[in-house]
């Protein structure tokens, strides 16, 4: 699952989402035989035991016939879900819920950006799930990232996205650079610094095109990259004072300032027609970015894209499963968490869905190490992101990541592209996520 959110939106959209969705989720209770704290019951079409889970976005868990699977191995069991289009709108009503202990599904997905908030305040309602999932099936980080300071595991990670970068062969060929993955990666390895002079480099010779598509990627990029970001491990708010931020931050502005970046925020109308009019040359990338890239793309663009790993390892997405106590069939829907999230079921959905697994044992199966995209080639997809998700490190998540993350690109490192300094930008981004997080 990806994790674009923009959970720092007005407040007064928060609230809106909050009492419009509520009753969206409630809605699906309702149909699904669930009782007034939002519990499955049993007894429902035949007999059967009713789990239904709560999703945002994409999961691909019944697209990829997981479901129909579990059924026929558990005949007992009858699996819906209720799927809220974009995480925005869902996270504000699962937190509504989870405060009042009522409206819950079974299963419930959290996303990454979410976790920490949920680990903090919310894990009392929760089941702890380290006696259903094996720690020892995930990413040690991944693992950590839904573990409370008290050692309850509180979700179970579906996916993870571990950072590439995506380039195209064509533009940097004709911009004199190398097009083989191993050598492009080689000319940045271990370094942000490195990588923004190739961009420097690139753009002397570019015609109408940037070497990257957005500041917020690159930003994203770098932070993703470090250990300690926004918080420290005792929750205090660092991201004023740590230099990792401001020297992201700062490197970011000076690529901006040298004209390497497009002055688009992703996931908006006019960066996808930057991608469709191929108008720049590499941007950080996600296992779940190759399919934004093919939605977006035109036809001749297949085939011309590459991915090399970056600079430093790091992490933009992934999901978890939890499961609220509130429910009937608590023990059944932790079940069904586990084995939705096992070693098996997440090389599976990586083959239909492209959701990168949090299980390291998943990187050894056929459907992991033989995926290719259509996009990038013959390139090993699998086998990349593999070795990245390996060395992302433990990183610090604190309850409001997503609001400084996104005062920091939307709200700050994008105004270099519109002529402001690098010290407006910064106090800009600062002046912003402190009124958000005053609120």
């Amino acid at each position: 699952m990806r994790a674009r959110t923009r959970t720092a939106r007005r407040r007064v959209v928060v609230l809106a989402a909050v009492a419009s969705l509520g009753a969206g989720l409630l809605a699906g209770c309702a149909d699904d035989g669930k009782d007034d704290n939002g519990g499955s019951s049993s007894g429902g079409g035949g007999g059967k035991t009713k789990i239904t889970l709560g999703l945002f976005g994409t999961a691909g868990f019944e697209e990829s016939g997981l479901y129909k699977e579990y059924e026929k191995l558990h005949p007992d069991i009858d699996i819906q879900q209720t799927v809220v289009e974009r995480n925005e709108n869902y996270y504000p009503a699962l937190l509504n819920h989870l405060t009042t202990n009522s409206g819950l599904q079974d299963i419930q997905m959290v996303e990454v950006g979410n976790i920490a908030e949920i680990v903090q305040t919310q894990s009392d309602k929760l089941l702890d799930l380290s006696k259903y999932g094996k720690e020892s099936d995930y990413l040690d980080w991944k693992w950590k990232q839904a573990t409370t300071s008290g050692g309850q595991t509180i979700g179970v990670g579906t996916d993870v996205g571990p950072m590439a970068i995506c380039y195209r062969t064509d533009l940097f060929k004709a911009a004199g650079l190398p097009t083989d993955r191993e050598e492009v990666g080689k000319l940045w390895a271990g370094s942000w610094d490195k990588f923004v002079d190739v961009g420097k480099t690139y753009q002397k010779k570019a015609k109408g095109t940037t070497f990257l598509d957005s500041p917020g990627g690159l930003l994203q990029a770098i932070l993703s990259s470090e250990t300690e970001r926004f918080y420290d491990s005792s929750g205090k708010v660092i991201y004023k004072t740590n230099p990792a931020v401001k020297s992201a931050f700062d490197l970011t502005a000076d690529a901006a300032e040298a004209g390497l970046i497009g002055n688009q925020t992703q996931f908006q109308p006019a960066w996808d027609t930057t991608i469709a009019n191929s108008k720049f040359a590499a941007m950080s990338c996600p296992p779940w970015m190759l399919g934004y890239i093919k939605g977006k793309s035109k036809a001749d663009a297949a085939g011309k894209w590459d991915i090399a790993q970056a600079p430093k390892s790091g992490n933009w997405g992934g999901s978890f499963l939890t499961v609220p106590k509130s429910g009937k069939n608590t023990e059944e829907a932790a079940k069904l968490a586990a084995w939705l999230t096992a070693p098996e079921q997440q090389a599976k959905l990586f083959a239909v869905q492209g959701s990168f697994p949090s299980t390291p044992a998943a990187y050894d199966s056929a459907a992991v190490k033989n995926a290719k995209n259509d996009m990038t080639g013959d390139a090993p997809i699998g086998t990349i992101f593999a070795e990245a998700a390996k060395n992302i490190p433990v990183q610090t998540i604190g309850p409001k990541d997503q609001i400084i993350q996104q005062g920091l690109t939307d709200n700050g490192v994008v105004l270099v592209t519109q002529g402001k300094s690098a010290k407006e930008a910064w106090d800009n981004a600062v002046k912003t996520i402190d009124n958000n997080l005053d609120q």
